[in-house]
């Protein structure tokens, strides 16, 4: 990404505890029984940590926790284009250019666009509601820039001690830290002298509240990468499990050519990422639309029609399964096996009486998926959202073909 020109790094607040209201207890009729009503009450306070595991923590200025909203970023886009990626489906800008200036608050104020920026004396002293997080300087992981050549990354502990500084200046917005594609690819050779030292990340990822990560496989120059979809998916999967589950990790999606004139992704393949990231946790999706290469870019999702249509497409379908998405998971619901043997992303949701199955698959080849039912009731089919078609469940189990990086979603 574009390194974020800014002064300060950012931070941020204490985790909030989700709060459930009890009306729809408190407000039993008077002949319900007084344990049905104790029953309700209990269930809804044990309730309440999956809920909070769901959406992670709440910040009084920060991210609409609205169960319709699911964050779909772009990077470090102009605020003049504000109202146009509206109309794609972004709710949401990640980055200002050597901002945050008050013409530009005032921009993504007038569009109603959310922002997370760098915590600059500007965006401290804004009253309007735009700011709903702030961010560190972009891939501090990465070797850092020097008078010549490059140094090594700065240390966690750095990214860290700037956080609570953030923290102290403002605690009710979020802080964002987005990391570089050592979080998937132990040898990217950017990081320097701690390449292929993973065991860095966890305490980088100590140092903000929402963790985010970019690697671009379509347009990798590296055939360890090149091509390999799944690279988003692992990323996602590595740093939840290096925060324990208990920050939300966004992922950054490549949409065109980025530093590669020879080849950019199709809109099957940015589908492919996309899904491929949310199925494996991803709470949030940012798009980077920057082109280095043949010529620069700067917002080329709307260069190519295919792409700005098939970006809209992808947002509007994330937003019809924000509620559902925004649930709490069920594990262990269901279990995969494949033919040729194969990895499955698979997330499992409840919609109200309807079990949501989200599937992605981790390889370019093309497998036969048999997804098993833990607890199965009766025969049944499910239907395959979007496709016009379903499947039916014998003995608890269904197969479905899986293109190379195909994604299904079921319902039944």
């Amino acid at each position: 990404m574009l390194p974020e020109a800014s002064g300060d790094s950012p931070a941020l607040p204490p985790v909030a505890h989700a709060t459930i209201p009890l009306y729809c207890c408190t407000a039993m009729p008077r002949h319900r029984s007084r344990s049905l009503r104790t029953l309700a009450i209990l269930t809804l306070c044990l309730c309440a940590p999956l809920i909070a595991q769901a959406r992670g923590p709440t910040f009084a200025n920060g991210l609409p926790t609205d169960p319709d909203f699911f964050p779909l970023g772009v990077w470090l886009q102009s605020p003049h284009n504000a109202a146009r990626y509206q109309d794609i489906g972004i709710n949401l800008y990640v980055g200002l250019y050597q901002g945050p200036t008050e013409a530009q608050l005032a921009a993504l104020e007038k569009a109603s666009m959310r922002v997370v920026c760098a915590q600059n004396e500007v965006g401290l002293a804004h009253r309007g509601r735009a700011i709903v997080g702030w961010m560190h300087n972009d891939e501090p992981d990465n070797a850092q820039a020097a008078t010549v050549g490059y140094g090594p990354p700065i240390e966690p502990w750095k990214v860290v001690e700037d956080f609570e500084a953030m923290r102290k200046k403002d605690p009710t917005r979020p802080v964002l830290l987005n990391l570089g594609q050592g979080v998937a690819w132990d040898r990217w050779h950017g990081r320097g002298s701690r390449t292929n030292h993973p065991e860095d990340y966890p305490e980088y990822l100590k140092g903000c509240d929402i963790g985010s990560f970019d690697i671009y496989p379509v347009t990798h120059d590296k055939p360890a990468v090149s091509g390999k979809l799944e690279f988003v998916g692992n990323g996602v999967r590595r740093m939840i499990d290096w925060t324990d589950g208990h920050k939300p990790i966004f992922a950054c999606i490549e949409t065109g050519h980025v530093g590669n004139p020879r080849v950019r992704p199709t809109p099957e393949q940015i589908r492919s990422e996309v899904w491929m990231a949310i199925t494996c946790g991803a709470k949030g999706i940012i798009y980077f639309v920057h082109e280095f290469e043949p010529k620069f870019v700067e917002a080329s999702v709307f260069a190519y029609p295919e792409i700005e249509a098939a970006v809209k497409a992808i947002n509007a379908e994330i937003h019809d399964h924000a509620k559902v998405l925004n649930s709490p998971t069920i594990d262990d619901a269901v279990s995969v096996q494949c033919d040729p043997e194969a990895d499955i992303a698979v997330l499992c949701k409840r919609d109200g009486r309807h079990l949501v199955v989200f599937a992605a698959s981790m390889t370019g080849e093309t497998v036969e998926a048999t997804f098993r039912l833990e607890r199965p009731r009766r025969p049944a089919r499910a239907e395959v959202l979007g496709e016009q078609r379903k499947v039916k469940i014998s003995n608890g189990r269904f197969t479905d073909t899986f293109a190379g990086y195909a994604v299904h979603h079921y319902r039944w």
